[in-house]
């Protein structure tokens, strides 16, 4: 899909008249922050609900972020569909006292340097704009073609505390930035999380994403409603060849009457998955692979350096080799200022 045909889209789907000054359930409308975050995570393929032991809880299940002993700082790079939508995620997580964590995550999804066409449409005998594209005299003024950009932020302001040493929840305040050309959108919405140890291999996790229902609201009148999402899943760890092996499911439970774009459904009600593994060599090395919930198969590797962590993910689309989409690659930084002053205090 070229920049330009993405724009007239966008711009279309955002001025419906049946949208106008309305409130709605916006099916879809928080997509770009599912796509997800860290080159670790999304290597398996998303499963990381049971998981999220570093900065990426903020995103995956703030309850994990009281699991960090030292102060975090990630970076993640993302281009997709051939460099044409560029998504960048940043986080800082900083332990407090002896049993809470708080934390910053910012995401940006955009695309820019879209063709605006609005202005451009001519009589080539008269010269001034008009908006019948199918008169015999339209043609298009090459000089009156501007440009835009598509929009969409994301902030997530993290608190999370350790209840025992099996249990530890956490929240999620977010807000919500979104603009195309010269209109914008602003919305505030909430997480829950949970994350609970079972045995010494086995735990449990869950994230209740846009509790309270998140509005949206534009500019041009229109208000739309992202409605809840449940993530819960489990993971458990075994030591095998020498080192540990991490099987990971969650699934995305979500209310917005997806059918045909879930993996099933029940009513109103769909289900996604992710599927993944990670093997983990004396914490020096690791190899990912999974399956998410779009249908692609993810891969991946890290490595663990001092105080820095280099991890990368593909993903391929599952479609021909003629009709596929390009290929998505990650890669992410995580910074652990793992200095003695700066020990969770009590951390071992």
């Amino acid at each position: 899909m070229s920049k330009k045909l993405l724009g007239l889209v966008l711009l279309a789907i955002l001025f419906m008249p049946q949208a106008n000054a309305q409130t709605v359930i916006g099916k879809y409308a928080g997509e770009f922050m599912s796509i997800g975050v860290g080159g670790r995570p999304l290597g398996m393929g998303g499963a990381y609900v049971a998981i999220a032991n570093d900065v990426t809880a903020g995103y995956y299940n703030p309850a994990g972020l009281a699991r960090i002993n030292y102060p975090e700082i990630t970076l993640m790079h993302d281009e997709r569909f051939g460099s044409l939508v560029n998504y960048d995620y940043a986080a800082v997580a900083i332990p407090y006292s002896t049993d809470m964590s708080f934390g910053l995550s910012i995401m940006r999804l955009g695309v820019d340097g879209i063709p605006d066409t609005r202005n451009a449409l001519i009589d080539q005998s008269t010269g001034q704009p008009i908006t019948d594209i199918n008169s015999p005299s339209a043609r298009l003024d090459y000089n009156s073609i501007t440009e835009f950009s598509d929009q969409d932020w994301a902030f997530y302001f993290t608190f999370a505390k350790k209840y025992n040493s099996k249990f530890y929840y956490g929240a999620n305040a977010k807000i919500i930035y979104r603009s195309i050309a010269e209109y914008s959108a602003y919305g505030i919405g909430f997480d829950v999380g949970a994350w609970y140890s079972v045995t010494d291999k086995f735990s449990l996790g869950a994230n209740l994403q846009d509790i309270t229902t998140t509005l949206v609201a534009w500019s041009t009148g229109r208000n739309e409603l992202i409605t809840p999402t449940a993530k819960v899943g489990g993971a458990y760890q075994l030591q095998l060849l020498g080192g540990t092996i991490t099987p990971a499911l969650d699934f995305d439970i979500r209310f917005e009457n997806r059918q045909f774009a879930s993996n099933f459904h029940v009513g109103p009600v769909s289900f996604d998955m992710h599927a993944g593994f990670e093997y983990n060599y004396k914490n020096i090395f690791m190899v990912r692979g999974g399956y998410n919930d779009v249908k692609q198969f993810t891969i991946g590797a890290g490595i663990k350096l001092p105080k820095l962590n280099i991890d990368y993910s593909f993903a391929r689309f599952s479609q021909s080799e003629t009709d596929r989409l390009p290929d998505t690659h990650r890669i992410s930084l995580i910074l652990t200022l793992e200095e003695p002053k700066f020990l969770r205090p009590g951390s071992n």
